[in-house]
Formats: C-alpha cells, structure tokens, sequence
C-alpha cells in the first residue's frame, strides 16, 4: 500500500470555529462529519480526559468516512497522573473503553507527556514494552481491566499492527539514547512544533511519521502563514517518498486556525477528501 499523508486536528468541538470553520446552524452532532470530510484524519482526544465508552467510539466511526483514519490520545491517568509508573492496569482499562471499536479507522496512540518528565530509560522503556503492537495484544491487555471501565468492548474488529507515538516535552528527550529506545520499540517520536516552547525532534524512529503542530509563533494561537505550509508539505512530501505514512495534526485551535490550516495543507499535498472528490470517501 502506498504511504499515506493523514491530516486532521486535534479535536472538533471548539465553540469559535461555528459560524468560521463550521457553517452557521450546523448541528453540533454533525460536526465531526463535517470535519472529516474535509480532512484525512482526526486526532481523538476526548480519550485524554476520561476514558470512554464503546458507544462513543462507534459513534465516531460511524460518522467518518471510510477511508478517515482516527488517531486516539492516550489517557493523563497513565502519562499524568501515574507518570507512566505502575500502568499496566491503567493500560487495560483505558484499551477496554472501546478503542478496538474503531476497527480498520485507528490509528496510532499518542501518548502525550507533561513537560515535568525527563528522560529515564528504565522508565520510558519499561512503559513502552507494555504498549501492544497489534489488536490481539491489545485485546489480551484490555481483557484485563477492572469495574472503574463503564462500558468494556475488548473484541478486534480487525487483524493488524496498533501504533504508538510519543509526545515527550523535556528537552532530555532530544537524545540519541531516547530516539534509539523509540527506535527499539518501534514508537515513533512526535514532531512537534510548539512555538519553541517544547523539543522539536525530526528523527524517524518508526515506520511512519507523527506531527502536531500546535502554533507557530504564539502557542494553540497563532496560524500557519503560506510559506509555512510550503515548508510543512515539503517535508510531509519527503517523508511520503521514503515510504512512511505521515500523520499532521494541527493542535492551533484557540483562534479557529487549525480546520483552516490542516485544509490548506492537504490543499499542497495535492490529497482528495470526500468533499473534493466524492470517490475519497
């Protein structure tokens, strides 16, 4: 299969893009439809906060596209709150929610970490050995959960390899030992452009490239300006031609810039949707 260049934001529900982004009177619960349809991928991240139930994750695949791939941000309870000690329970729980419900759409986990940890190979290497690389992994894990998961679906839907990126945010992280241990587990390493407030690491340590593009001047903020964007499919187109799926998701959503943004990249990429080409979906 050819590699693919899978663009989207982080999230959908953000009052200030109705009437901007999202026409005026469009139904909240068509939103993420909308969205979709217009973009190539969209970056779950209600799953952060809170685990979710299976009704949720079938709801969103059912209103995506067939061909959207769905990325699903890993829970704080692991990253944050536990600080990636003792998570194996956590794991479970949070792969017992319904994740599996997405079937042919998931895409890669991110696991986002606070800017408070640094780099610990024992640590990171020990969590990232826990991460399952396929769904029969994922199921045997998520067979493991406790009563705290609600609702509980650990059924694949279908046979294939889970994916996993990393978002560290201490500078510690910008290393050859990190970027071999990511290498070593197959984990790849987020490329983050945030302002210059977090380590940007352009290192491939995996088979396919993840970026989240969270502002270029000014945090959640600020837009990508036209030479930007060139820039950013420059590279994207790079990465395509060495064989890797690349993931972007802009995360610039305070001022309404990231639906805008994440179009007109696609726009460079020269990549059909299903609302510019009605066979894309």
């Amino acid at each position: 299969m050819s590699p693919r260049a899978l663009v989207g934001v982080s999230g959908w529900r953000y009052p200030r893009w109705r009437g901007d982004f999202y026409p005026t009177g469009l139904p909240q619960r068509l939103e993420l439809t909308y969205a979709a349809e217009r973009m190539t991928s969209v970056e779950l991240n209600g799953s952060f906060y809170s685990l979710q139930r299976p009704a949720s994750y079938a709801g969103w695949y059912e209103a995506t596209p067939p061909n959207c791939v769905l990325a699903v941000k890993g829970g704080r309870f692991v990253t944050h709150l536990k600080r990636l000690r003792g998570v194996e329970q956590g794991l479970a729980n949070f792969f017992a929610s319904g994740v599996l419900v997405l079937g042919e759409k998931l895409g890669p986990v991110l696991w986002q970490l606070p800017e408070t940890i640094e780099f610990d190979p024992g640590l990171v290497g020990d969590f990232l050995a826990l991460l399952p690389r396929d769904t029969e992994a994922t199921a045997a894990l998520a067979a493991g959960h406790d009563d705290k998961v609600k609702g509980v679906d650990t059924t694949p839907r279908t046979h294939g390899a889970v994916r996993h990126a990393l978002e560290p945010r201490h500078p510690s992280f910008d290393s050859d030992r990190a970027r071999a241990l990511c290498a070593e587990h197959g984990v790849a390493i987020v490329v983050a452009d945030s302002a210059g407030r977090w380590p940007t690491i352009p290192d491939a340590t995996s088979d396919f490239r993840y970026v989240r593009l969270h502002g270029e001047t000014e945090l959640y903020a600020s837009g990508y300006t036209d030479a930007s964007l060139d820039r950013w499919a420059r590279q994207c187109e790079t990465w395509l031609g060495d064989g890797h799926d690349v993931h972007v998701y802009f995360d610039n959503d305070a001022r309404g810039h990231a639906p805008h943004d994440a179009v007109r990249l696609l726009a460079r990429l020269g990549v059909p949707t299903a609302a510019t080409t009605p066979d894309a979906s």
